[in-house]
């Protein structure tokens, strides 16, 4: 059968479309083979989201967010979260506190509203933050869904 004009057993051609960032470094992988999963512009998600890899959220999104890995909020989104991950990159806008146990990096626009603990944080000109932080030493464990039950 003959996929959009293409010969049978043929892939379909591909356009290529904008990148899904605007710099590379807005999207590090942590290991190679992570599945990195995208929640796209004019997406919107209200729950609790737990992953391993790297997840961007460029959408809005309402809940809690908890993951050992990394979670990218693109510039544009607006997250109104408990959040509590291994690293935190904020170019849009957080309403919650904000867990890492490795750094939290608030770039240019990002706006935060809320407590940050973390044993290191980046704040670049032109962002905002309103709230405490903490900076324990050493790295931290995020907190896991459902608390320290013993």
């Amino acid at each position: 059968m003959a996929l959009l004009g293409g010969k049978k057993d043929e892939a379909p051609s591909t356009t290529t479309s904008k990148p899904l960032f605007k710099r590379e470094e807005d999207f590090v992988s942590t290991r190679p083979g992570d599945i990195h999963t995208l929640l796209g512009k004019g997406s919107e998600f209200t729950g609790k989201l737990t992953f391993e890899g790297q997840v961007r959220i460029d959408g809005k999104f309402n809940g809690e967010i908890f993951t050992k890995d990394t979670i990218v909020i693109g510039d544009g989104a607006r997250v109104e979260a408990t959040i509590s991950a291994g690293t935190v990159i904020i170019h849009g806008t957080v309403v919650g506190n904000v867990t890492a146990a490795q750094i939290i990096e608030l770039k240019q626009p990002g706006r935060v509203k809320g407590d940050l603990t973390t044993p290191a944080l980046t704040i670049e000109r032109g962002a905002s933050y309103d709230g405490t932080c903490k900076m324990e030493g050493g790295r931290s464990q995020p907190p896991t869904p459902g608390g320290d039950k013993k």
